[in-house]
């Protein structure tokens, strides 16, 4: 059976162009990697700022929107975060979804696509990988940087420098071996909960 892996586009912005990145890479993916790989728009998501009341460790949750959210993420293996860099920083959508769980994301390894300007996102996607490490992902080293993102897009979708399918092939095959490592892991620890 193959491994599951979200490709999660984070921005929600009206008029956004993370989904067409995020399309771009989950088909990417899917051609180029032994995932099976499923496209997760947190914008049919509709999650408020943290409005759960419980922790998100205690998977308590009270709300559809956040037991969707869990049980999309909650069968990954890995996943590959779409995000923007707004004011050199994440998206405070991105730090939300991030937050809004904790359990679905432990062990799991994650790679990052970042888009911007000049720097390609790299800014926010480190203080992403902060984050990520708080609530137990495993954020790879290798990530996918896309400057001057507007060069490469048009009402087809997106079409990326040649740099930047080598990189998404790279950090793919890192994420894979990450994700067969770590599986085993994970279940050691369902069994010992059980």
């Amino acid at each position: 059976m193959k491994l599951k892996l979200n490709v999660i586009v984070t921005s929600t912005r009206p008029g956004r162009n993370g989904i067409k990145v995020g399309k771009w890479m989950a088909d990417f993916a899917s051609e180029n990697s032994e995932f099976d790989v499923e496209l997760v728009d947190l914008a049919d998501y509709d999650l408020p700022l943290l409005d759960e009341p419980n922790h998100p460790a205690m998977q308590q949750y009270e709300h559809d929107h956040t037991k969707r959210w869990s049980a999309v993420n909650g069968k990954a293996d890995a996943f590959v975060f779409v995000s923007p860099e707004y004011d050199y920083f994440p998206a405070a959508s991105t730090v939300n979804a991030i937050q809004t769980l904790h359990r679905e994301w432990q062990k799991k390894p994650v790679g990052l696509v970042g888009y911007g300007g000049v720097s390609g996102g790299m800014r926010a996607m480190q203080t992403t990988k902060v984050l990520m490490t708080g609530v137990n992902l495993m954020p790879l080293p290798q990530e996918v940087p896309i400057p001057f993102v507007f060069d490469f897009l048009s009402e087809d979708g997106f079409a990326p420098a040649p740099e930047v399918e080598e990189g998404a092939k790279a950090m793919l095959a890192e994420l894979h071996d990450w994700a067969e490592t770590l599986k085993p892991l994970r279940e050691q620890e369902v069994k010992k909960a059980a």
